[in-house]
């Protein structure tokens, strides 16, 4: 019996073991449109400042060009946005944003929503060859005015007699989210919600892909990697996580950038387990500098300087729905989610209930096999004693 219990307390150990990521809270304050002098038209530009005890973070949000989320980490708590708005509104005008003092950056990743495409899955494959149409270039989408609700905020646009809508959180502290998929958080991170919602397709077969593009600076997010667990407790029945990182080690970046992701989609609003469906993406590519100046707005803004281009940009394709799913024409509705933030990703370890039935379901066996081992021994040495010949006296 003595033998399961190591086995318990590790198990035990391993549930309440923190996630890597930071405990600690921050304080946000919500600014739009920082030091604009007046309304304007073509976007808007979301400042949520993260104020953490020794550190900074300053997450952006616009939507002039293609939407864009920017995440800085300044290594102060002194650190302010500046933008020159004239300069700014003309959407291909670098160096128009700065997050001062410049030497205080300690790192800077953007994530650029570039392009949704849709294509005919005729062969119900979800993959090659299909038909592709001619994509939705989301950069010349009309947004509409933001909707804020505290340090959350919603845009929307109009395609295909639909929308799409992107959703933004920022938190203070650490938690999950109430709905599917369940996205653990951190104070260092944000969470982008996707929805597309009544687009018209173009086949009955159509089915999506969400294109995404990253800027950063001395390390890009270069590489995804998938982790998995064997523990679904929160999002039922997906065991992987993609994690699109620079690939180095976290010693040598301090504070990088991440996105991270559940592989799954859902076809309802409000999710459930019967809605679900897989999604997947493509290895990152090296894209050319032209990439960004065409979607424009906030990465170029902030990136570029005058008469030099970020070389930092990599791109993905997320794909929804896989052979034999339902096709978008079946609900006309999307829903994905990820999170954006810096530092080590957040990970889920086992919950102590999931720890608690491992335990049992690991150690009962071997207290049953202990104790069946000792029983035999005694019996075998009761019988042995009992055959032996008696003294003659």
């Amino acid at each position: 019996m003595a033998a399961a219990w190591p086995l318990c307390a590790a198990l035990l150990s391993l549930a309440f073991r923190s996630s890597g990521a930071a405990s600690s809270t921050r304080h946000l304050s919500v600014e739009l449109n920082p030091g604009s002098p007046a309304p304007h038209a073509g976007g808007d530009l979301l400042h949520v400042r993260a104020l953490g005890d020794e550190d900074t973070l300053h997450f952006l949000f616009c939507s002039q060009g293609a939407p864009t989320l920017l995440v800085v980490h300044t290594g102060v708590t002194s650190s302010y946005v500046s933008v020159d708005w004239q300069r700014f509104l003309s959407r291909n005008a670098s160096g128009s944003l700065r997050v001062e003092p410049v030497s205080s950056i300690v790192s800077s990743t953007a994530l650029v929503f570039s392009r949704l495409l849709e294509y005919n899955d005729v062969n119900n494959t979800a993959d090659m060859p299909y038909e592709l149409f001619p994509p939705y270039q989301l950069r010349n989408i009309t947004w509409s005015a933001m909707e804020l609700s505290g340090a959350a905020a919603r845009l929307c646009g109009a395609v295909a007699q639909g929308s799409v809508c992107l959703h933004l959180s920022v938190f203070d502290g650490e938690g999950r989210d109430e709905m599917w998929p369940r996205l653990l958080h951190t104070a260092n991170s944000s969470q982008v919600a996707v929805r597309l919602n009544g687009l018209l397709p173009r086949s009955r077969r159509s089915r999506f892909l969400l294109e995404l593009h990253s800027v950063g600076g001395v390390y890009p997010l270069n590489a995804v990697g998938v982790r998995r667990s064997i523990d679904d407790e929160f999002t039922p029945s997906i065991f992987k996580v993609s994690e699109w990182t620079s690939g180095a080690n976290e010693s040598s970046c301090d504070g990088c950038g991440f996105v991270l992701w559940k592989q799954v989609a859902y076809r309802h609003s409000p999710p459930a387990l019967e809605d679900a469906s897989p999604c997947r993406h493509t290895e990152p590519r090296r894209q050319s500098a032209g990439a960004l100046a065409e979607a424009g707005g906030l990465a170029l803004a902030f990136f570029a300087t005058e008469g030099d281009e970020p070389n930092g940009v990599f791109g993905l394709n997320i794909s929804f729905g896989v052979a034999g799913e339902p096709f978008y024409d079946a609900t006309k509705f999307l829903s994905w989610t990820a999170l954006v933030g810096v530092g080590p990703p957040p990970s889920d370890t086992f919950s102590p209930l999931v720890a608690a039935i491992m335990a049992v379901g690991l150690g009962a066996p071997l207290v049953i096999l202990l104790m069946g081992g000792v029983y035999v021994c005694l019996r075998k040495r009761s019988a042995s004693s009992a055959s032996g010949y008696e003294p003659i006296n």
